[in-house]
């Protein structure tokens, strides 16, 4: 019984292709880069800054971003040398798979698709807010009755915008990841084109004295700062979902992770300078502290064009995360944890048509319905546990001689691992409790999923 359970992959059966399903090899360095900013750069830029340095860090929440990048290049390091090492999708559920066996495998992929899932309904449910704020500046109005979740105590019974972006965000995804890629790449140059436009008009309007005190609640506030904001450097995972359709994955990985991860540091590090230079701290804790500045400064026009910024922003975080949901129930099917046809390629675009679809309709109910303020939470609790699991894997996948020696390798081995570990770890124990009660029920039913039809199914049986 035990063996069945933490049963593991052969690494030279997986770097064979794993049989003769495969997806296309297309993208490059420069794309994966483009994915993960636009995985990355979302709700975070536009909204966070404001809120942490309001309540939690002042101008300080320089420092905070500065340390929940920290965190997260650990774990990057340790993504980057798995994702050169074993280029095939399913990101640490596949990892997982080889190092730790079946069971751990299924349950990292199960914490995964809840990330991944939460993180698309939450963030559709963002842009349809910052979707209405637009549309009126032109004074047109989405009527309330469709414009939330389900709440008839406010008025609103579905929230039809964000059904929409799914299921059009699905659409594209059909398609091929290269086309996906290719609106990725226009959305993320308007999104970054937009972030830029704000710091170099509001640079002109910086006063240091808004800076004093630079850490108005000292160390305290600024580690409780980058506990919050590290959620905003979310998605950098998502990007080794494509390990299998990148071209020379062991070059073009590592620097797809950590390049992104780079890039985005710097921009949220200016804007939150720019933003804190501008207004006092004491004045941010506001839902839209970019345009909300800019509007304070008598900048109506840079203010507009910020929202609609942010109405792109989230548009490249929904496509990348329903992204990372589908190539990980493409994993889940090929490997008969779930039914063989989550790993159904279209014969004309080579893409998983059929299950991009069951993501999105799956995810497009939560979005329509549910509200996810309550839930939020439960997205990092599901990153967090795979950036435990990468961390310690990379230690024992380094014993591994069978893998290629010519991949990304993580400095000062195992010391940066064991503390990516560590630090994950600590972080995990930040959450609430209500987090770790519906996390649990979480696992409890993908633990029954697993046992009913995922054991008897695996493709491990016939091996």
């Amino acid at each position: 019984m035990r063996n069945k359970l933490f049963r593991k992959k052969d690494l030279g059966e997986l770097l064979k292709k794993n049989g003769e399903i495969q997806l296309q090899q297309s993208l490059g360095a420069f794309d994966l880069m483009l994915l993960g900013v636009g995985a990355i750069v979302g709700t975070g830029i536009f909204i966070l800054p404001g809120t942490v340095a309001a309540g939690h860090a002042g101008p300080g929440i320089v420092f905070s971003f500065i340390i929940a990048a920290i965190v997260c290049a650990l774990a990057a390091m340790c993504y980057s040398e798995f994702s050169s090492s074993v280029p095939v999708t399913g990101s640490a559920y596949t990892y997982g798979y080889i190092v730790f066996g079946e069971i751990v495998a299924w349950l990292v992929g199960w914490a995964l698709l809840l990330e991944y899932g939460l993180a698309v309904a939450a963030v559709a449910t963002g842009w349809s807010a910052y979707l209405s704020t637009l549309l009126e500046g032109f004074h047109i109005t989405i009527p309330k009755a469709i414009s939330g979740s389900f709440n008839p105590t406010y008025g609103t019974f579905v929230n039809l915008p964000a059904i929409a972006i799914i299921f059009a965000t699905a659409f594209l995804l059909t398609l091929g990841i290269k086309e996906s890629t290719k609106f990725n790449t226009i959305m993320v140059f308007i999104k970054v084109g937009v972030i830029l436009l704000f710091i170099g008009v509001g640079i002109f309007y910086v006063e240091p004295a808004n800076w004093h005190p630079f850490m108005p609640f000292g160390m305290n506030g600024v580690m409780s700062g980058s506990a919050l904001v590290f959620f905003a450097y979310l998605g950098f995972d998502a990007v080794s979902s494509a390990a299998e359709e990148v071209k020379n994955p062991q070059r073009n990985m590592p620097i797809g992770i950590i390049g992104s991860l780079f890039i985005c540091t710097i921009l949220y590090v200016a804007v939150s300078l720019v933003l804190t230079g501008m207004v006092s701290y004491t004045k941010l804790n506001v839902s839209d502290p970019v345009s909300f500045v800019m509007q304070i400064v008598g900048q109506d026009w840079v203010a507009g064009i910020v929202s609609l910024g942010a109405v792109v922003g989230m548009m490249t975080v929904i496509l990348v995360m329903s992204y990372g949901g589908t190539r990980l129930l493409y994993a889940f099917g090929r490997d008969g944890l779930l039914p063989k046809s989550m790993a159904d390629l279209s014969k004309k675009y080579k893409t998983p048509v059929k299950n991009t679809w069951v993501f999105a309709t799956l995810v497009a109910f939560c979005a329509g319905f549910v509200p996810l303020s309550s839930l939020a939470e439960l997205v990092n609790i599901g990153t967090l546990l795979a950036f435990t699991i990468v961390s310690l894997g990379v230690i024992y996948l380094r014993k591994n001689k069978s893998i290629p020696s010519n991949g990304f390798k993580v400095p000062f081995f195992p010391i940066l691992p064991i503390c990516s570990f560590l630090l994950c770890l600590f972080l995990i124990t930040q959450l609430s409790v209500f987090t770790w009660i519906a996390c649990g029920i979480w696992f409890v039913i993908g633990l029954l999923f697993y046992f009913i039809y995922g054991k008897k199914h695996s493709v491990m049986n016939h091996e």
